[in-house]
């Protein structure tokens, strides 16, 4: 890792770049997290004995999440100090400061489900290939790799890319496909990051989100020929891994 890097992961709370209002209340609520819940629910498997990994943790929301909704087998990992010394503050448990490469190579086929919630970005494209290849190993057969990265392709996709110093990359929903296949991963479907309904400021901006992105999908409509887009900052991706079908 640059020298560059790592003196910015190893202040990511105290720089400012993540975590300060939880550090603030040094405290966790699942309401706080719409966003996981709606994940979780949707995304996972209901049995709550399967084998979780959160790579690139931070300081463990998404672990926290996991666990009041029952999956007690997660384990989660993270390169910046601060990061998981905020998470064992809060009584978060399976949180290691660990490099992910390092804690992958011990795990192979060892899980159900791994999450990579915006860490990918942080990859040159050479390591990005290489770590997905590392956590295709993690996985068991038809387990699933569960993803949030910027997208290069949402109407203000560029304050995320370039939101972090440490950002190497964004995507479309073809570029992370093209790198999942190329891994061996399948079934690859990306999702736009709308706002999630939680109460009545939530559904005023779901609304808005609505109606003020109908002209941007119209115009792309008209010259692509497509009407599936994907607008937000982000996107949510999910993929499996099992053999191609053909």
């Amino acid at each position: 890792m640059n020298n560059w890097k790592k003196r910015l992961y190893d202040a990511y709370i105290s720089t400012g770049q993540a975590a300060g209002k939880v550090k603030q209340e040094a405290s966790l609520a699942l309401n706080n997290y719409p966003y996981y819940k709606k994940l979780i629910k949707e995304h996972l498997p209901t049995r709550k004995d399967i084998s979780i990994a959160d790579l690139a943790c931070g300081h463990g929301s998404l672990i926290y999440c996991l666990q009041q909704f029952g999956f007690q087998n997660v384990k989660g990992v993270d390169i910046s100090p601060e990061q998981i010394k905020l998470a064992h503050d809060l009584g978060i448990k399976g949180a290691t400061c660990l490099d992910m490469s390092s804690f992958l190579k011990e795990q192979r086929e060892a899980f159900d489900v791994v999450f990579l919630m915006d860490i990918l970005e942080h990859l040159e494209k050479g390591e990005l290939l290489a770590f997905l290849d590392q956590v295709y190993d993690s996985l068991r057969k038809d387990a699933i790799i569960i993803i949030h990265v910027p997208n290069a392709e949402g109407l203000f996709g560029m304050r995320i890319r370039y939101g972090d110093l440490t950002h190497e990359n964004c995507f479309t929903s073809r570029s992370i496909e093209q790198a999942l296949n190329a891994c061996g991963f399948h079934h690859v479907k990306c999702f736009e990051d709308k706002p999630v309904i939680h109460g009545a400021k939530s559904l005023i901006r779901r609304i808005l989100w609505e109606l003020l992105t109908a002209s941007s999908r119209l115009l792309l409509t008209a010259e692509t020929g497509f009407t599936h887009h994907i607008l937000s900052q982000n996107m949510l991706v999910v993929a499996k891994k099992s053999v191609a079908t053909t």
